[in-house]
């Protein structure tokens, strides 16, 4: 298979990934600042947020995560920097570029409040076809046993010419359901947890941390998780 496996040819956009390191205490006033960024307000619609996350677990209290969404990889990268250009309480962020493979399928944002996984994966080219399979298969199954939803993965760019890194973002409804859904009790979560093991076998690296989301619509986390 090419290396386009996985890659909905329709979905143009660019996803971008920022990991923004905030002055201490004030994490708050960033996330709010990017809320309101005029670079989300331009009159074409080209640009827009696609959700901010704090942490959780596995990462220091005063870093944010982000995902902004851009037309194209030129724009994304001219542009993408410029959220931040003016923006107070920022000490340093680090972006990457991202492209949909299996999901999203849309560009809708995630707007439910929950747990929020993060997890990076770094592939050898010649097991990233198996990955992406396993993965499909075990999605459904993952989803409704556990009451979860994978978000997206995306792969990023530019590909190693060894590797492929990729990011899966995945909702359970809370804490507890991270904890339940990495042991199965049922012959079908005993599969389902099978072939996600596999996946990681697969697998050079990978590293996840939660987060709740920022941005949701139906409930605000006030919890002091780090």
């Amino acid at each position: 298979m090419s290396n386009a496996i996985g890659v909905d040819a329709t979905m143009s956009q660019i996803y971008v990934h920022h990991e923004i390191n905030c002055a201490p205490r004030h994490w708050s006033e960033v996330a709010e600042q990017v809320q309101n960024s005029s670079q989300f307000e331009n009159a074409d619609g080209d640009a827009f947020l696609y959700g901010i996350w704090r942490s959780q677990i596995g990462l220091p209290r005063d870093v944010l995560t982000m995902i902004s969404v851009w037309p194209d990889m030129e724009t994304a990268s001219s542009r993408s920097d410029d959220i931040f250009s003016d923006l107070k309480f920022i000490n340093s962020h680090k972006t990457k570029f991202l492209t949909p493979t299996l999901r999203p399928k849309t560009n809708e944002p995630p707007v439910k409040q929950g747990n929020y996984a993060f997890r990076w994966f770094e592939t050898p080219k010649e097991n990233y076809d198996k990955f992406l399979q396993l993965c499909e298969e075990a999605w459904p199954s993952f989803e409704s046993s556990f009451d979860s939803q994978v978000i997206g993965l995306w792969r990023q760019q530019p590909i190693d010419k060894n590797s492929v890194s990729t990011l899966l973002l995945t909702r359970r409804p809370d804490l507890s359901m991270w904890e339940r859904s990495k042991i199965p009790k049922t012959m079908e979560e005993k599969a389902t947890r099978e072939k996600l093991s596999r996946r990681y076998d697969l697998c050079d690296h990978t590293v996840v941390y939660t987060t709740t989301l920022i941005t949701a619509r139906d409930a605000k986390d006030t919890v002091s998780w780090s």
